[in-house]
């Protein structure tokens, strides 16, 4: 609530029957007034038929009967002395009051989230792996880094919601994404103030020889320490994100009509969606390029060794929340006319008689299926693009890549949709959650979609011998007769896909004595002695990088996947919406 609305609940906090001034609506005791009443205002004023405030809209109300009637919920407006002029400072010009309106501060609020959830939701998953790669982390260690965007929400959450809810609202949301942009910069610093990786990997070495050696170098593990660089960056962006899905909800909710609110805030949360698809598809295409830009290296991106350019993603989103973070700080702490729907979110309260939301069962109710949600996609987020690089045998980056597709229409559509739905039918509390509870039984229909998996691709020595028979369960045995000269070394991890549709641990392992290299960059490894034997065609070749798997469950999984995003989402805003009813 505003700093000029006092709320009051209880009514034994008024010594004398008190004024309701309700601006732009009319009362249904104001024709049985008979005479004028002194009652003070909020701002301490008394009024009067002859000293009336300036808004001709305003209207008391002097009935002590009707006040008891409806004392909660009762609110105190005061429209003199506000500046609603859009600007910082002084610096209040004509043509920045254009953006003075809902639609305006929705318009920023949308890039703020989408900037949001590219960066946590979008590049952070998708970079991970490249980040544990190039700064020698465990899995362990990079979960703390993910994890440090939710204490730090966790932490600032109250604070944020009491202060924030009680103070300047857009200027706690601008400070927020400046925040969350300066987070992004420190995220990408690491790249800066480390030495440029040296990636030493000759094409002779890794191929069948009967002298494989290679020299050793003492373990540098003080770029782990970096680990700490990262989780600072994502404190800094939970600090920032808490005032984005809290105030700026509500101040959204508390400027516009409440049946334009659903509308307005699913087209927030659809920008905040279609935020971490757009995260998977740019960080995508960043990790095919190398992570030393303009440094010619012999690797691929299918290369167990190579860095993509992690840190683009995090120094442009940064900078674009730096920018969005200007305008925000600009506006009023509410927008101009928006006091006559203060009183339109009374009447659809759900009211008990003490005010604590621990009592409010549906507040608890939705609150708890809220989180259950937030569970499901959390985990369908970070470990998404995993599942379908493990599944289809894809880099990481085709994972991410089409990730992003499967997301964009689904989460997107479904969030636009469902606050389309509330409004386009005018749904009350009742309703809303009516519909919550038919969107979340449907998701759970197609849940069976994670008992359809594909095969993992046959690996020589990992999951079948070499000879195609079965492999004993615990078992590793990357030795055959066909490789026994060869002197292979396990420490390099360089798979290769056969041309008998078998992977096999390196090169080395596969018996290959030649290299050439295709226009396209693709190594072509020539006189597998492990693949000729079977291979029908003769040809005993292997391609650097995964075999790609050709499983036919591919186009159902994805359907299905389809459906239970879409239905997950769908019922996201409504939800919201009447949790703030």
């Amino acid at each position: 609530v505003a700093r000029d609305y006092h709320l009051t609940y209880r009514e034994n906090e008024f010594n004398s029957p008190q004024n309701l001034t309700v601006p732009g609506a009319s009362s249904p005791v104001e024709n049985s007034l008979k005479e004028p009443c002194n009652t003070p205002l909020s701002n301490d004023t008394l009024y009067s038929n002859r000293n009336s405030p300036s808004d001709s809209c305003v209207k008391p109300l002097c009935n002590a009967a009707s006040e008891k009637k409806s004392n909660k919920g009762v609110k105190y407006v005061s429209s003199e002395g506000d500046k609603l002029e859009c600007g910082w400072g002084a610096f209040t010009p004509a043509c920045l009051q254009f953006f003075n309106t809902p639609k305006g501060v929705l318009l920023f609020l949308c890039v703020a989230s989408f900037l949001q959830g590219m960066i946590v939701n979008g590049f952070i998953n998708t970079v991970i792996t490249s980040i544990e790669r190039r700064f020698d982390l465990h899995s362990y260690q990079s979960g703390l880094i993910a994890s440090s965007y939710d204490i730090a929400a966790c932490i600032c959450l109250m604070f944020v919601s009491y202060f924030g809810g009680n103070g300047h609202k857009p200027r706690w949301l601008g400070w927020g994404v400046l925040i969350m942009g300066v987070g992004s910069i420190v995220f990408a610093l690491p790249h800066f103030t480390t030495s440029p990786s040296e990636v030493h990997f000759s094409e002779e070495t890794g191929l069948c020889s009967s002298h494989q050696s290679m020299p050793c170098a003492e373990r540098v593990s003080i770029l782990s320490n970096y680990r700490f660089v990262f989780m600072l960056g994502q404190f800094l962006h939970g600090i920032g994100a808490t005032p984005l899905y809290t105030l700026g909800v509500t101040y959204l909710d508390e400027n516009v009509k409440s049946n334009y609110s659903p509308v307005y805030i699913a087209i927030f949360y659809t920008a905040a969606i279609l935020g971490p698809a757009a995260g998977y598809l740019v960080g995508g295409m960043f990790l095919n390029i190398y992570s030393e830009i303009g440094k010619q290296v012999d690797l691929t991106p299918d290369n167990t060794l190579w860095v993509g350019a992690w840190w683009i993603g995090f120094l442009g989103a940064g900078a674009a929340a730096l920018l969005t973070a200007i305008p925000i700080l600009g506006y009023p702490h509410r927008l101009p006319g928006s006091q006559r729907y203060i009183i339109m979110r009374v009447s659809e309260a759900h009211q008990l008689k003490d005010g604590i939301p621990l009592r409010n069962p549906t507040f608890i109710f939705l609150c708890l299926a809220g989180a259950t949600e937030a569970t499901l996609i959390a985990g369908m987020s970070t470990f998404g693009p995993k599942f379908l690089e493990s599944q289809y045998s894809l880099s990481a980056s085709e994972a991410a890549t089409l990730f992003g597709y499967l997301v964009v229409p689904a989460g997107g559509g479904g969030t636009f949709l469902g606050g389309f739905i509330v409004n386009k039918f005018k749904l009350r509390c009742s309703g809303i959650i009516k519909l919550c509870l038919l969107c979340t039984v449907t998701s759970l229909l197609p849940v069976f979609i994670f008992f359809i998996h594909c095969p993992n691709m046959p690996m020589a020595g990992v999951t079948q011998m070499y000879d195609r028979s079965i492999l004993l369960e615990s078992s590793l045995n990357l030795t055959a007769a066909c490789n026994t000269e060869c002197d292979c070394l396990r420490e390099i991890y360089s798979p290769v896909c056969g041309s008998d549709d078998i992977m096999y641990y390196s090169a080395c392992h596969a018996g290959c004595k030649k290299i050439s290299i295709l226009d396209s960059g693709k190594k072509v490894y020539q006189e597998c002695s492990c693949i000729l034997e079977n291979d029908p065609t003769g040809s005993a070749q292997a391609i650097a990088g995964k075999c790609t798997s050709s499983c036919e469950r591919r186009t159902v999984l994805l359907v299905f996947m389809f459906f239970v995003i879409f239905f997950t989402f769908l019922c996201s805003i409504p939800a919201l919406t009447a949790t703030l009813r």
